[in-house]
């Protein structure tokens, strides 16, 4: 995050290859928004996008790229553009793959928690393009498609790679995802403090008083904001967002 506004992070999760929503991880429970992900960036992009979060959900599910030719063709059709990418990458060899196809990071979330020198591993091989996912209730963090709650503190984790050298943290409050009720603000500025690197809200947000809520506690270290549904159901309109961290950035002379 070069500077210290709040970057507006649009999510394109993608299922047998067309533009979907889960709820709370369920993939049983989507909405399906588009069979063309490579407009529905485009249209992020026209509205001021400045980075895309892709999932691939096949792919968390297999362990293994499934949808990586759509994720290749936004990157290449956006060249500009950086793109974050996570789901089902096990091994150094798919995060090769991913960054030759044009991605800038990719998120490592259930392995990272499972097989945590793997982040280390990653960080020494691809150093500034290793983002860890950390998918938390209660402040413990929840593993294998949220199926399970670890006994790990979601704190202790987020220092853990931050040693490791991870470029961000990707916080999620798995109580909120994909059910429109808004992010937890409080528990996503608690973990931006305890670390020196930016945490990227995740979950939940919905609206520009949300988004006013990250703005007002930016400057403890939230870096970003992944906005999915919301954008797709229009609660929040990613032009008029833009316009109001743009303007929040102006003010804080950023």
């Amino acid at each position: 995050m070069q500077d210290d506004s709040l970057l507006l992070i649009p999510a394109i999760d993608l299922k047998d290859g067309r533009c979907v929503r889960l709820r709370q991880g369920r993939m049983e429970d989507e909405t399906v928004f588009s069979d063309d992900p490579v407009e529905v960036a485009g249209r992020w992009v026209e509205a001021g996008a400045r980075r895309l979060h892709m999932v691939d959900l096949n792919g968390a599910f297999a362990g293994r790229p499934v949808n990586l030719d759509i994720i290749r063709r936004v990157a290449e059709t956006f060249p500009d553009l950086p793109v974050q990418v996570g789901g089902g990458i096990r091994d150094e060899d798919t995060v090769q793959t991913y960054l030759d196809a044009g991605v800038s990071y990719v998120i490592i979330g259930t392995k990272a928690v499972s097989a945590p020198h793997f982040i280390n591993d990653l960080c020494l091989e691809f150093p500034g393009h290793v983002i860890v996912g950390l998918d938390a209730r209660d402040g413990k963090v929840a593993i294998d498609g949220w199926s399970k709650l670890s006994n790990h503190d979601v704190v202790d984790l987020a220092r853990h790679f931050e040693h490791d050298g991870v470029a961000a943290i990707v916080y999620t409050d798995i109580s909120r995802d994909g059910m429109m009720s808004g992010p937890n603000v409080a528990a996503t500025a608690a973990l931006a403090r305890a670390v020196n690197i930016p945490v990227i809200a995740s979950g939940g947000i919905t609206t520009l008083d949300d988004i006013r809520a990250l703005l007002a506690v930016a400057d403890e270290g939230i870096g970003g904001a992944i906005i999915g549904r919301a954008l797709y159901e229009g609660s929040i309109d990613l032009a008029e967002a833009q316009r109001l961290v743009d303007a929040a950035s102006a003010g804080s002379g950023t």
